[in-house]
């Protein structure tokens, strides 16, 4: 349910109505728009479909929620949401955003390597798991705390803000201190125990697609961290399972405009999951940025034959500045900046 309130609805009559939600055992959670305020909601709404609560001073009026996620639909909040990552903003049709680096830390010195050659070609964050989720027990797991102070360190060096993922609802206090963006991963899309932990953090969260997730599962995902309490969400496409095997995953584009049509979050698009192959990444990249995308996060590794996870699918540091420049053309062609 949501509850528009008038346009010079003042604080005091907020409060009070606020106060009123909470008396009837539901929780109410704030949305201040340019023009409006809106009340969002949770909990049984048959309980408000008999309390008059358009009588209250400073409701104009009382909707209800028809999609079964109620805070991350744009019926809650018709604006793009602009998520601030100290000073980089996301979202709502602001300069196109960047994330790079390689699929594993594997290195101080590799990693520096990477992080000052993608902030030369215009990348704003820089991308890299401390703990991997392997489909192996065998496969390279990752530097854990190790990794975590290297992205840190050299995202203040270099000038990146840093994202890595998060796996176990024990190590978010951890992955809190080094990092600016917090990525749940997609095999961690429906756990939802860790949703709700990133949700009463107050990082920014970085949601990627289940491999096998309809839209509307990801969205539910989605609605589990703003429930609790952390709007600063972004969405991330990287591909889905399907029945085709000359790809890694089909990266599903006409997931960017059906999100834009039915939520307010800021999506990403992932060309090097979604096609597993260094080749195809950059066709890939550009139609992501055509189709919509507020930002693409990619793989780059200086000697991928080397690389300890992902290294068929990661760039070259050089053709990631070539592809920088072309995804630039692009965005200025459907009228973004990049």
């Amino acid at each position: 349910m949501i509850i528009v309130l008038k346009p010079k609805a003042t604080k005091k009559e907020v409060d009070h109505i606020v106060e009123r939600v909470k008396s009837l055992g539901l929780k109410p959670l704030i949305s201040r728009g340019v023009e409006r305020t809106i009340i969002g909601v949770i909990g049984d709404e048959d309980v408000l479909r008999v309390q008059p609560l358009e009588v209250i001073p400073g409701v104009e009026k009382v909707m209800p929620v028809l999609s079964p996620y109620k805070l991350v639909s744009r019926e809650f909040k018709p604006a793009d949401t602009i998520i601030n990552v100290n000073g980089v903003k996301i979202g709502g049709g602001q300069k196109l955003v960047v994330m790079a680096g390689p699929c594993s830390v594997e290195s101080y010195e590799r990693l520096h390597e990477v992080a000052k050659k993608v902030k030369k070609s215009g990348a704003t964050f820089l991308r890299g798991g401390a703990f991997k989720p392997r489909t192996s027990p065998y496969s390279f797991q990752g530097l854990g705390e190790e990794g975590l102070k290297y992205l840190c360190d050299i995202g203040k060096r270099v000038g990146l803000k840093v994202v890595t993922e998060l796996m176990d609802v024990r190590d978010i206090n951890l992955v809190e201190r080094y990092s600016d963006v917090i990525q749940i991963g997609a095999r961690n899309m429906q756990n939802f125990n860790l949703l709700k932990e990133v949700g009463l953090s107050k990082k920014p969260v970085l949601l990627k697609r289940g491999m096998s997730a309809t839209i509307k599962e990801w969205l539910l995902s989605a609605e589990y961290i703003l429930s609790t309490g952390n709007f600063n969400v972004m969405l991330c496409e990287r591909g889905i399972r399907t029945f085709e095997d000359e790809t890694r995953f089909t990266l599903d584009l006409t997931a960017v405009p059906v999100v834009k049509s039915l939520s307010h979050l800021p999506i990403v698009v992932d060309p090097s999951h979604g096609t597993g192959k260094w080749g195809l990444v950059g066709a890939m990249a550009k139609a992501g940025v055509a189709a919509g995308a507020d930002g693409l996060i990619i793989e780059v590794h200086p000697k991928p034959e080397e690389a300890l996870s992902d290294g068929a699918q990661s760039l070259l540091p050089e053709r990631f500045a070539t592809l920088m420049e072309e995804v630039r053309a692009v965005a200025k062609a459907v009228g973004r900046q990049a």
